[in-house]
């Protein structure tokens, strides 16, 4: 029987998300890779095990992640819930989207249909063994769709006791104030954006979803911060044969890594050297630079790696000069 680490509590730091009362970890668990059916589920239980010893309380997922089966994340983290963690429900916020192409058909397509949400979330429930979720995200913007609908959805959820709080992914600026103010009307408690942001993606600087998440008092919770891997050592002399653009072109293929990028990556490594700090350390540490962004969602392959990424919470204030150059690099 799994029995969490005392000191669970005791180095982790905390943001309240957005002006709402819940507290996420800076650094949380993504189950986006490494947790589907092609993965060791010894491995995952360690990662999941090792993340909640080390205070990591949020895990995120969707109903597409896994691979190659959709739903095989939630799946194996209802394992994982069932033979350690379900005595620390209480200690633990859990997350799932919907908004991708799921299964066959006009009701399972990418979009944000009631049904579809509905739907998915009950699937969603069942595949974790969960009565709620913490958090329930739209994954995408549906232009398709009324907003309204989308918005309502989100609220039913919430009102059926299914989940306890809402989020949007993928939203830009604009849109996310419309539906912020839907949810308002709807007395839904909408706390928290999900989406892309790292040194190298800059679209929520861009699009106003950063600025208007501060403005509105919502949270940030950033992923793919390490850029699929370009912003750690993993590329700094080359492509390695097992990394993830040879293994899976899905997310980061070859010419993302150009000769000017690469230069660029070896830079920005001296910097974080200056700092004391590897790269990666370096990424997570300059998204939460200035309190907006309330988490850093991190993907791992090992326990050591996860332990790793939570040591970036150790120094997260950049002088203005490192500020520039970062910028320099990646702008």
């Amino acid at each position: 029987m799994y029995t969490p680490a005392k000191e669970r509590y005791e180095t982790m730091e905390y943001n309240r998300c957005g002006e709402s009362g819940l507290m996420l970890p800076k650094v949380s668990l993504g189950l986006w890779h490494n947790f589907g059916d092609t993965s060791d589920y010894e491995n995952m239980k360690q990662l999941c095990f090792t993340a909640f010893d080390n205070g990591i309380t949020q895990f995120d997922l969707a109903n597409n992640y896994g691979n190659p089966y959709n739903g095989s994340a939630e799946e194996n983290f209802g394992k994982i819930l069932k033979r350690g963690l379900w005595h620390y429900r209480d200690e633990i916020c859990i997350s799932t989207k919907a908004g991708y192409d799921m299964w066959p058909g006009p009701y399972g397509a990418k979009h944000g249909s009631r049904k579809y949400l509905t739907a998915s979330l009950d699937q969603s429930l069942k595949r974790m063994g969960l009565d709620y979720v913490d958090i329930f995200y739209h994954h995408r913007m549906d232009p398709n769709t009324p907003l309204e609908e989308t918005m309502g959805a989100l609220a039913t959820a919430v009102q059926s006791g299914k989940a306890l709080y809402v989020g949007l992914s993928n939203y830009d600026g604009p849109t996310m104030e419309k539906a912020a103010a839907i949810l308002k009307d709807l007395h839904c408690p909408f706390i928290i954006n999900q989406n892309r942001y790292s040194i190298f993606d800059r679209t929520i600087e861009k699009n106003g979803l950063k600025e208007k998440a501060a403005e509105l008092k919502k949270g940030i919770i950033a992923y793919s911060p390490l850029a699929q891997g370009l912003l750690t050592n993993r590329y700094l002399n080359g492509i390695p044969e097992d990394s993830r653009i040879m293994t899976d072109g899905r997310f980061l293929k070859k010419d993302a890594l150009t000769e000017e990028k690469l230069m660029k990556i070896r830079a920005l490594n001296e910097v974080a050297a200056g700092r004391g700090q590897t790269l990666a350390e370096m990424a997570l540490s300059w998204i939460l630079r200035d309190g907006i962004v309330t988490s850093v969602l991190v993907g791992a392959s090992r326990p050591q790696q996860l332990l790793d990424n939570i040591k970036a919470i150790e120094n997260t204030e950049f002088s203005e000069e490192e500020l520039k150059k970062i910028d320099e690099l990646s702008l």
